[in-house]
């Protein structure tokens, strides 16, 4: 039953109340159950809000360019929740967290709600609460969501089944690392934006990027990632970068994709947290046992693989359940 607390807490949530969604955000990233039970009654009150997914290589501008991208939202009367994930220590949690000193200038206005998160060794280039981070940003009722990335590569792509739109930053004098992305960011980009345009060799990035789209298998969805360029610094290309993100999640409403994109990430956060449940379960049912004890001196003097192993713990479970 939830108690009085917390029934206060959630509807401070759905009237946006920023200190009442900061202190859920907490409790979820400290794995207090209490956080979950409101999560559960502001499940309904989620699905609207349109999550953005920035990335690209470090140094590329992403945070400034993020800036001017709430700006010119703002301008058009949206409410934008930002999620800044940054590179921590998988040993000690320590994160940069720069993010919100170069976005301050948004700090004081109500709406909008920037959050810090760290990755604390999590792979994919996201946290481990980055989705219950976006639902309780969601049924706060923004309409945006933006989620800026760690990194680029083949680890960082988990953005590509979180968020509705890619966009992918690059820059001038990237050289190879343009071919590089075919092997990783490249197939999952909405929209390519060339930062810093106004450096030499900033028209090259772009006939690279328009040359390897249309050499590309014609995309499933029948979308045709559009290449833009910016200069964050200066606010240029920001109105022509938002209207392209914005024909993107019009595309998707229109062809069914946004409702089919948002159940699909409600089944993978149910399949993460079976897996999640029933790890805990397994290993809890089998502490005590002796067998287990066998099965783990056997696999420290590899005389039995981790792969046997799992099956054994699995089958021993099941047939005791």
């Amino acid at each position: 039953m939830v108690i009085n607390a917390v029934k206060a807490n959630i509807e401070k949530v759905l009237r946006g109340d920023q200190l009442a969604g900061a202190k859920l955000i907490r409790m979820l990233e400290e794995g207090n159950p209490l956080g979950i039970e409101e999560l559960k009654v502001l499940y309904p009150h989620t699905g609207n809000a349109f999550v953005l997914g920035i990335t690209g290589s470090p140094g590329s501008g992403k945070s400034t360019l993020i800036t001017h991208i709430i700006t010119e939202l703002r301008r058009r009367n949206m409410k934008v929740g930002v999620v800044a994930v940054d590179p921590s220590s998988p040993l000690t949690g320590g994160a940069f967290l720069g993010d919100r000193v170069r976005m301050r200038r948004h700090t004081e206005d109500p709406g909008v709600f920037i959050r810090s998160m760290a990755t604390r060794g999590h792979l994919g280039g996201l946290s481990k609460t980055t989705r219950e981070t976006v639902m309780v940003l969601d049924a706060m009722g923004h309409d945006v969501i933006i989620i800026e990335t760690v990194g680029v590569g083949q680890a960082e792509v988990e953005i590509a089944e979180f968020a509705h739109t890619k966009a992918i930053v690059c820059l001038p004098g990237m050289g190879d690392d343009i071919q590089a992305m075919k092997a990783g960011l490249f197939e999952i980009g909405d929209v390519f934006i060339v930062n810093k345009a106004d450096r030499p060799g900033a028209d090259d990035v772009v006939t690279q990027l328009r040359g390897m789209l249309q050499m590309g298998m014609i995309p499933e969805d029948g979308w045709h990632p559009p290449v833009l360029k910016t200069v964050a610094v200066n606010a240029e290309g920001i109105e022509e970068l938002v209207d392209a993100l914005w024909s993107h999640r019009q595309y998707l409403l229109g062809s069914g994709e946004f409702s089919a994109h948002n159940f699909e990430q409600s089944f993978q956060l149910v399949r993460r947290l079976v897996m999640e449940m029933a790890a805990d379960k397994i290993f809890s049912a089998s502490s005590e046992s002796k067998d287990l004890q066998t099965l783990l001196d056997a696999l420290k003097k590899r005389n039995m693989d981790p792969f046997t192993a799992a099956e054994k713990l699995v089958k021993e479970y099941l047939s005791q359940n």
